[in-house]
């Protein structure tokens, strides 16, 4: 029988799944094909719902392939979740997430799913979505400065992990029994992040597509608004935060690149002298290659573009103690012009390039055909044409009727 397992909205079949949850921390099997790295280790990687994997040891040897629904053991009772990665890669990826399986507590994997067993983790995970709800009552009840983000039941629904949010430390020893009373389950609190509230519930970002953090991202590095400034972003708050209310996590992408590329650029804190002005930095483009300066310091003035290696050598003049009459805008301009050539999209054909070919087909034009028939209504040919129209003038002058 292929079970079906509901892992927070998405379907996790026996034979495996393309849902994106599991391809967020999903790893590519590159040793698959080969059967002699598959019994190197009796560890194997279960994932449960959301970001949640842990390394369980299969010491029954049970022949486990990635997709597998399997019950492992959890404290207390058992937990579903799904094989997703065996063999040689498991010791890797173990050694990449700092788990020892000497100082942590391994756990053991009890056998495969039965269906009985999915049918109780799909009644578990039914109410889900109804707890969180009471749960942020309960804990708006109390007065805590917390935020229930999710909500997750073990495979056997004796026990809930619930995910909160605080800016600060809260006491919810209190919130502990209140919850075990209400729900009659075993409690455990997980504190997490504004960035992995949003990996989780997911959403969609100003960009149009599906939030970096719900998709593929799996750590968070910390964002400043100083990769703002290197990139000449708008420092607007409501612009440069995310959906989480923390920096855009894409502000770091290009950082690097944007880093390297300055280099080749005088410092912004350098001025420009002249014999009539003095330059202060206005605007960087990098991918152009091109420094707008002014001549007010906190505002665009007579803004002038140059290239860098001209601000370069100003730069060198000054220091010598020359002062340049202009910055030679217009030399500058077109030393650096570049014509950019752009190619067809269909292949440089032309839209009309059919139309030409009939020029040399021999056959009349169409302005030949017309006037060939023409000629023909004029001298009265019998080819079955309407004859030419006639024409009457008729004079409606009354007095000359009259007469």
């Amino acid at each position: 029988m292929d079970y079906t397992l509901n892992n927070g909205g998405c379907n996790l079949k026996k034979s495996g799944c393309n849902c994106k949850s599991k391809q967020k921390l999903g790893t590519f099997d590159w040793l698959s094909d080969l059967p002699e790295t598959q019994q190197d280790t009796d560890y194997v990687e279960v994932q449960f719902k959301n970001t949640r994997k842990g390394y369980f040891l299969n010491s029954i040897k049970l022949p486990l392939a990635k997709g597998d629904i399997i019950a492992v053991e959890a404290s207390p009772g058992h937990d579903i979740g799904e094989v997703t990665l065996t063999g040689r890669l498991v010791l890797l990826q173990m050694k990449k997430n700092n788990y020892n399986p000497e100082r942590a507590e391994t756990k053991r994997v009890y056998r495969k799913a039965k269906e009985t067993d999915i049918e109780k983790y799909n009644e578990a995970k039914a109410k889900e979505q109804e707890t969180m709800i009471k749960a942020r009552q309960i804990a708006e009840s109390l007065k805590l400065n917390m935020k229930i983000g999710d909500v997750e039941f073990q495979g056997d629904g004796n026990k809930a992990i619930f995910y909160y949010i605080a800016d600060e430390r809260v006491d919810f020893r209190q919130l502990i029994k209140v919850f075990a009373e209400t729900f009659r389950i075993r409690v455990e609190m997980k504190q997490i992040g504004a960035r992995q509230e949003a990996g989780r519930i997911g959403g969609i970002g100003p960009c149009g597509r599906e939030l970096c953090c719900s998709g593929w991202m799996t750590s968070f590095n910390s964002v400043s608004t100083n990769a703002a400034r290197v990139q000449d972003i708008s420092l607007n708050p409501q612009k440069l935060a995310g959906q989480c209310a923390k920096l855009k996590c894409c502000m770091n992408y290009e950082l690097d690149a944007y880093v390297d590329a300055s280099k080749d650029f005088p410092s912004k804190e350098i001025h420009l002298e002249t014999l009539d002005n003095t330059y202060y930095h206005f605007k960087t483009d990098v991918f152009k290659g091109l420094i707008s300066y002014s001549t007010a310091q906190n505002f665009g003035a007579n803004v002038v573009t140059i290239s860098a290696q001209r601000a370069k050598e100003v730069i060198s003049q000054n220091r010598k103690g020359i002062k340049p009459d202009t910055l030679d805008v217009k030399i500058d301009e077109n030393a650096n012009a570049k014509k950019t050539e752009y190619d067809n999209a269909v292949g440089q054909d032309s839209l009309t390039r059919f139309d030409s070919q009939k020029k040399h087909t021999g056959g009349k034009s169409n302005q030949q055909k017309r006037n060939n028939n023409s000629k023909g209504q004029a001298e009265g040919k019998g080819n079955g044409q309407r004859p030419p129209l006639v024409v009457k003038k008729i004079n409606l002058d009354n007095s000359k009727n009259e007469a």
